[in-house]
């Protein structure tokens, strides 16, 4: 590529980054009357917001989105390679009633820990997970809460393609307390949308929903099923897309 290609896709990387963030705000004064009186509201501008991402990406950058595999639609956990922000979009675009674990202090962040709150996001204290996960399953099955998708990400950050790292057994924990099926999530997404800087890359971003796993298995076999779908299926995308990886260790 030349300087002056290289130069034009770096500019336009930036302009697309910064559009994308200052969508949120009209996108979030537009929903903000919805949301408050309900959390189909926050939903709503949620996936408002990832649907222009994906559009933006498409046409600016030349860098199209493809969801493979069946979204689910029920309460699932959802375990899913993790190697940009484009995967939580794309994912969280793609399931009904998405909700994440996050650090109890993003809840006083202004705007953004409201919007996860309405968001159905589950707020935990350090070494709280599972006190927090449990209410939540009680306030779902009283009625206060609406049933969702619970979406971790079992490495625990965002790891770039083709470098490898162990599956945490956080992941067996929260499995075993929901008691709910896990459905796998591969992705390539890392090749065109990195994990750190601004450069963007042309191409096909595909994350894929894989067939679920069913509860009540022994850590062990979970974690081992788990990793069995994730990896070789990412790998795999990976290669599809022309770029072959030979996986190495570390972060």
């Amino acid at each position: 590529m030349s300087g002056l290609a290289y130069g034009w896709r770096w500019l336009r990387s930036l302009l697309f980054s910064g559009l994308i963030y200052a969508a949120m705000l009209p996108i979030g004064l537009a929903y903000t009357p919805w949301a408050i009186m309900s959390r189909d509201g926050a939903v709503a501008a949620a996936h408002t917001w990832c649907r222009f991402v994906r559009w933006l990406a498409r046409v600016l950058l030349g860098l199209r989105t493809e969801v493979r595999g069946t979204p689910p639609e029920g309460e699932v956990m959802v375990a899913a390679k993790h190697q940009s922000f484009l995967d939580i979009i794309m994912i969280y675009g793609s399931v009904p009633r998405g909700r994440f674990i996050m650090k109890k202090e993003l809840v006083y962040a202004p705007v953004l820990g409201q919007i996860a709150l309405r968001m159905g996001c589950v707020p935990v204290d350090r070494g709280k997970r599972g006190a927090a996960i449990k209410k939540m399953m009680i306030e779902v099955r009283s009625g206060r809460d609406d049933p969702g998708q619970l979406i971790i990400y079992p490495q625990g950050t965002r790891l770039a393609p083709g470098v490898s790292a162990p599956y945490k057994t956080g992941t067996a924990a929260i499995y075993r307390e929901l008691n709910q099926p896990c459905v796998p999530v591969a992705c390539n997404v890392g090749l065109f949308w990195p994990r750190r800087g601004v450069l963007r890359r042309p191409g096909t971003a595909v994350v894929e929903f894989l067939p679920a796993i069913p509860p009540g298995l022994s850590a062990a076999e979970f974690m081992t099923r788990l990793e069995a779908e994730i990896e070789p299926r990412s790998n795999a995308l990976m290669a599809e897309a022309g770029f072959p990886i030979a996986v190495k260790d570390g972060a």
